[in-house]
């Protein structure tokens, strides 16, 4: 490989780097701060800004010198879901879900030890929660990360703990790996999982596994609530949330005996 080639290649990941590095939380960013987010010179992040601001990929203010993602995000986004077959198998299940406990549902898979949520329909009044879709969060503290975490096996687990570690965000967040290693046996056993307030304050979720034709866990379904309003342990919910789970996993293919 020439050292063209390698500058090219080195460019293009710093761009995507650039990319990802806009979130919810931050949607808007300076030179200055991309560069030191990043571990870039002012000088590059400015050339890589300029180049996707002509093909529409972020966007700058004039008045405040910052820049954002542009609406060629949006259509490759819109593209991307559009044929993902879980969003299309999923997205009647979650609707009728949402129509019948009033809370938010998602469709959330594991991808490099982080729950990413790939699907998600709103209900009437919804609350703000960590849970846009395209949003990572931790596995060991939401219970769709839970889910998935729980049928990965003994040794994927382990490499969580070690990898990643189990940080709190709450004081209920579980920090003991072997208290972890005992949820997520029971999560194994029971077919669900929930989380009261161990990723944010205020929120709650259950969530059960999706299968695909293989009978393979990989995604998992989730309600999302406030805890004021909502409550997880209810037969009711527990009931209709893993039902809907099964629904989708027999749209992928699976068939249960």
């Amino acid at each position: 490989m020439t050292s063209n080639n390698r500058y090219m290649l080195s460019s293009v990941k710093n761009a995507l780097r650039l990319l990802r590095s806009f979130t919810l939380e931050e949607p808007e960013k300076k030179v200055t701060d991309l560069a030191e987010s990043l571990g870039l010179g002012k000088s590059t992040v400015s050339r890589l800004l300029s180049t996707l601001e002509s093909e529409g990929f972020v966007i700058k203010d004039e008045e405040t010198r910052k820049y954002r993602l542009g609406l060629s995000i949006l259509h490759l986004n819109t593209v991307l879901t559009s044929h993902l077959e879980i969003t299309r198998e999923s997205q009647p299940v979650l609707e009728q879900l949402v129509n019948e406990v009033e809370e938010t549902a998602h469709v959330a898979q594991l991808e490099d030890m982080e729950v990413i949520y790939v699907n998600r329909v709103e209900c009437r009044h919804p609350v703000r929660i960590l849970s846009h879709i395209g949003r990572r969060n931790p596995l060991h503290c939401t219970s769709s990360g839970k889910v998935l975490l729980a049928f990965q096996g003994d040794h994927k687990v382990e490499l969580y703990i070690d990898q990643k570690g189990l940080q709190p965000y709450t004081l209920k967040t579980i920090t003991d790996p072997e208290k972890l290693k005992m949820e997520l046996e029971t999560i194994k056993k029971q077919g669900y999982a929930i989380s009261i307030e161990e990723r944010m304050e205020g929120v709650t979720s259950i969530a059960a596994p999706i299968k695909d034709y293989t009978g393979k866990v990989k995604y998992a379904l989730t309600v999302i609530g406030p805890v004021h309003r909502m409550n997880p342990y209810h037969p009711q919910m527990i009931h209709k949330v893993i039902n809907a789970a099964k629904e989708i996993s027999e749209r992928l293919g699976y068939w249960r005996n």
